[in-house]
């Protein structure tokens, strides 16, 4: 029971993040690709039959087999996501009228997410056989 349960929580955080995702194709606020990751994870631990169709799609498939397998985030991705971080983040920083504190909050987090991103490999590396 505590087993299915749990498989159903890991379905219903995976959809949700799913869900989430498709609409950041639409609105550059929310993140796709982690997103899409993130459901990757809840949907293996769920169900692998969910695991196996999200790998299988055309467009997400190959960015989570990439980062599942080597921890690889493709170039592509990597200007996206940093050219987005730098706008909205530099949008909050300049114009939203909140405590100097949550600013430098938000730099941190910036500067943080940025370095993670950047620090991941963008190819495959030669002989990676994993």
């Amino acid at each position: 029971m505590i087993k299915q349960t749990k498989n159903i929580v890991f379905i219903v955080l995976g959809s949700l993040c799913l869900v989430i995702g498709i609409i950041g194709i639409f609105l550059p606020l929310l993140p796709t690709t982690p997103l899409a990751i993130l459901a990757a994870y809840f949907y293996s631990k769920g169900s692998p039959r969910l695991h196996r169709w999200l790998l299988g799609t055309k467009t997400l498939g190959p960015l989570i087999q990439d980062w599942e397998n080597h921890g690889v985030i493709r170039p592509g991705a990597k200007v996206l996501s940093t050219v987005m971080i730098v706008v909205l983040f530099s949008f909050t920083v300049v114009f939203v009228d909140v405590s100097v504190y949550i600013k430098a909050v938000v730099v941190l987090i910036g500067v943080g997410v940025l370095a993670f991103i950047l620090s991941r490999p963008s190819r495959v590396e030669e002989g990676d056989g994993k």
